[in-house]
């Protein structure tokens, strides 16, 4: 069966495994899911990832989710842009994610970034999830 938006896939594997309170979740690979990764690894959102390619024909992301005091980091994740609808910002016109509380990932012509890096970039692009 096809998958017509793998990110919102991965952002909800994320989501169901920190309510159930499992130290790590899979998902498949994907360029795209690596770089998202990346940005919630360095803003903290998660501990990080490894890529599991042994005796699957396809490789999978194992992902470690991060908790403090027994709750979870990420209270909050919602897909913006999504296959129907795409959303498009100018970096001026970025609005700040719980007044600065929270981050959102922007796909960019320099690469994936998250909001902060946009901003010291100069660089608008698809706002792709906001996290908090």
């Amino acid at each position: 069966m096809t998958m017509t938006d793998p990110l919102s896939d991965m952002l909800t594997r994320i989501r169901n495994g920190q309510r159930t309170n499992k130290n790590a979740v899979t998902s498949p690979a994907s360029k795209l899911r690596m770089n998202v990764l990346d940005v919630l690894k360095r803003e903290g959102y998660i501990r990080g990832y490894i890529i599991d390619d042994t005796e699957r024909k396809f490789s999978e992301i194992r992902i470690e989710l991060k908790y403090y005091e027994g709750e979870p980091v990420i209270r909050e994740m919602h897909r913006v842009s999504r296959p129907g609808r795409r959303v498009y910002s100018k970096i001026r016109d970025l609005q700040r994610v719980y007044n600065g509380l929270g981050i959102s990932i922007l796909s960019t012509p320099r690469g994936v970034l998250s909001d902060g890096e946009a901003r010291a970039q100069n660089v608008g692009g698809e706002i792709l999830c906001t996290v908090f």
